[in-house]
């Protein structure tokens, strides 16, 4: 089993966050969420997602 890079651990961590919103706010999806497009933990979320599959540089990803 590989070790987990920095951006895979952040990732990790910001999921953890989203989920303890989604619970906090008795959701299941951001997506409903009244905050959806102007919420910073999602916006945050959102570029630990693109950094964790492009570790960090610009341009495509690696699958």
């Amino acid at each position: 089993m590989q070790d987990k890079d920095k951006f895979e651990l952040h990732l990790d961590e910001m999921i953890i966050k989203i989920q303890m919103c989604q619970v906090k706010k008795d959701l299941k999806s951001c997506s409903v969420c009244e905050h959806y497009l102007d919420c910073e933990l999602r916006s945050d979320y959102v570029k630990s997602v693109y950094n964790s599959m492009s570790k960090g540089e610009t341009g495509g990803f690696e699958f």
